[in-house]
């Protein structure tokens, strides 16, 4: 746990700023953070700090979360220029993880450093002299986000720390693991005590920030990832729930789900902000800048030609998923095909390695979003990720329904999916329903975690070199577990 250290000292200065106590010789970072929540506006500055971490794209390496997740999947490739281009992308791609080589410093990082940052605002905001309905708000958006967080780490980790109020430096070495179930119940405790709190919808300046439909979302998905039979209803109810809720809708268009100029738009439930109005620029690692560095990673390398722009041919998608893909509506706002460009003599592009001809359509770098102002442009791509969207949550839905025996109603949400891809319905199995969810969110991210969770991985990742039990979890980084308390995975 020794990144919380650094982790909770540089909140203390970004909440703060320096004043001239700052210079002093003796640091005074304690009794700055001690200080600091004296009003409803330093309050939200330190729940703003809370939501930071979401957008992370570089933590240790190139860490966008939903690129690292598309490598280890069946939907990509790594990709890149060369062979490990991105060592760490590589390791997951061909399963050649081990302790100091793989994604796990990057997830762990910015996912406990979100927890660490919700812990100090939850002990923090009871003696917060403000309006109390909007005090209950700001804890209820720090319970989910501290859920959201540890939801992650129990998903790509074996056993982890269970921290929920903030360390003093002395304890940072001595943190244990918690059991398996011990992480479940505070992930739904949180939820529970989140969900009642939160509004149902948010105004347009607010976009981004936590509503009743996210926390309900990420309940019955928290239920479903657990696999418990006898709770699929409860699962499939929230599901319902949100549903009901007349908040949310599948868009007509399947493509302008993802334009970057249609932003927390009817089918996003739960929405990751990215945006070209902070300078993004190199100087010290990692890069600063608030603009989405996966869209430059995605994109065709050295390309010339209409529409795209040049990236680094980071996640080539494998033709199975193309092929998935083809004669649907899906297949344009997914597939960006630029083999066929070059073959039309529109375009060039770089061949780079594991290059297949096809990118990512739903992230890839747009001309018309390019930046044209100060910084560097590779560093401010304006396209947000939607973590949880309409779509999913009904397909969710599907699924909960069946395992809980209702098929009338799996079939219903099943349908409604197909329909708007232009499909005819299918029987609602558990096979079809995951094939569904395979094409309908491809290269989102869901992928690798579905596979896991059903227990299907280890057969469609074995030409990856995936073993079970090995591969569903990453291994716990190796500068965590060096002179502290915490025990590798016996499998790493």
């Amino acid at each position: 746990m020794k990144k919380i250290t650094y982790i909770l000292a540089i909140l203390v200065v970004v909440i703060t700023g320096c004043s001239k106590d700052w210079l002093e010789v003796k640091p005074k970072g304690t009794t700055l953070e001690a200080n600091f929540y004296r009003n409803a506006d330093e309050a939200f500055a330190g729940l703003v700090a809370v939501y930071d971490p979401l957008g992370w794209d570089v933590v240790k390496d190139y860490s966008s979360k939903v690129g690292y997740l598309n490598t280890a999947s069946d939907d990509c490739w790594a990709g890149g220029g060369n062979y490990a281009d991105r060592a760490t992308w590589e390791a997951w791609n061909t399963y050649t993880l081990d302790p100091a080589l793989g994604p796990q410093d990057d997830f762990w990082g910015r996912n406990y450093a979100g927890v660490a940052r919700a812990n100090v605002l939850l002990s923090k905001i009871d003696n917060v002299p403000m309006d109390e309905n909007l005090k209950k708000r700001f804890k209820a958006e720090a319970k989910f986000l501290r859920a959201y967080y540890y939801f992650d780490l129990i998903r790509l980790f074996r056993s982890i720390p269970l921290i929920v109020e903030p360390l003093s430096p002395a304890q940072f070495y001595n943190v244990t693991q918690a059991p398996r179930e011990q992480v479940w119940q505070q992930i739904e405790r949180d939820l529970n005590d989140a969900i009642p709190d939160l509004p149902i919808s948010v105004p347009l300046p607010e976009r981004g920030r936590v509503t009743k439909g996210a926390g309900m979302s990420l309940l019955g998905k928290v239920i479903l990832y657990q696999n418990n039979q006898s709770r699929m209803l409860e699962a499939a109810n929230l599901f319902e729930q949100v549903d009901l809720s007349g908040q949310y809708q599948l868009l007509p268009n399947f493509g302008d789900i993802f334009k970057p100029d249609n932003k927390f738009n009817k089918e996003s439930v739960f929405e990751i902000t990215h945006t070209s109005a902070a300078v993004g620029y190199w100087g010290p690692w990692p890069p600063a800048g608030e603009g989405h560095i996966f869209t430059q990673m995605c994109g065709p390398r050295g390309y010339v030609g209409p529409v795209y722009d040049a990236g680094w041919g980071f996640n080539p998608i494998r033709p199975e998923l193309v092929n998935l893909l083809k004669n649907t509506n899906r297949y344009k706002a997914t597939v960006a095909n630029i083999d066929s460009l070059e073959k039309a003599g529109v375009a060039t592009y770089e061949k780079g390695y594991q290059n297949t001809g096809y990118f990512c359509q739903k992230f890839i770098p747009l001309k018309a979003f390019r930046a044209t102002g100060n910084g560097d442009p590779v560093l401010m791509w304006p396209n947000n990720y939607i973590e949880i969207r309409f779509a999913d949550v009904l397909l969710m839905a599907s699924e909960a329904f069946l395992r809980g025996g209702n098929t009338t109603k799996a079939q219903v949400y099943l349908d409604r999916v197909r329909t708007r891809a232009g499909l005819p319905s299918v029987p609602a199995t558990l096979d079809n329903i995951y094939e569904e969810r395979r094409v309908e969110l491809a290269t989102e991210g869901h992928r690798w975690f579905d596979l896991v969770r059903t227990g299907r991985a280890a057969q469609a990742l074995a030409f990856k070199g995936f073993v079970a039990p090995k591969h569903e979890f990453l291994p716990i980084p190796l500068t965590e577990i060096n002179n502290t308390k915490l025990i590798q995975d016996p499998n790493y």
